[in-house]
């Protein structure tokens, strides 16, 4: 399975990105580089990407579990190495899921899923980083 993508140069450190699938986002950039703030961070978006990857996989999971789900977030707060090439070193993901009559273990289960299983994003930070996670339910 191959993936493509394109990134092309628009000014200072500004840049499109083109995916395979023809869906494009904007990177910018730090000052000290020459950006203007114009967008998110490279690093940013990977991120970004670990956040959408493994809440794609709890809401699925969630759905076909018949959990009456109203909202699912999951926030992110990372530290990178001090030296380069300053890759993620850890990785705290906390997953908000807004329900009626939740299942506990259920949502446990799916963030679990995710984790040790079915986010690709999850298995590749962990090449560097210690990737933990905690869960809030919140009966709506």
């Amino acid at each position: 399975m191959s993936t493509t993508a394109k990134i092309s140069w628009v000014d200072g450190a500004l840049f499109v990105a083109e995916a395979g699938s023809g869906h494009t986002i904007t990177m910018d950039g730090a000052p000290d580089v020459g950006g203007r703030d114009l967008a998110s961070r490279p690093m940013e978006v990977l991120l970004m990407g670990l956040g959408g990857c493994t809440a794609i996989d709890v809401v699925s999971m969630l759905k076909k579990q018949r959990q009456d789900i109203e909202g699912v977030e999951v926030s992110m707060v990372a530290e990178r190495a001090d030296d380069f090439p300053k890759v993620y070193t850890s990785v705290k993901l906390v997953y908000t899921v807004r329900g009626r009559k939740l299942n506990k273990a259920l949502v446990e289960r799916a963030v679990s899923l995710s984790d040790e299983k079915y986010c690709s994003a999850t298995a590749m930070f962990k090449k560097t980083a210690q990737v933990t996670h905690d869960i809030v339910l919140v009966e709506v």
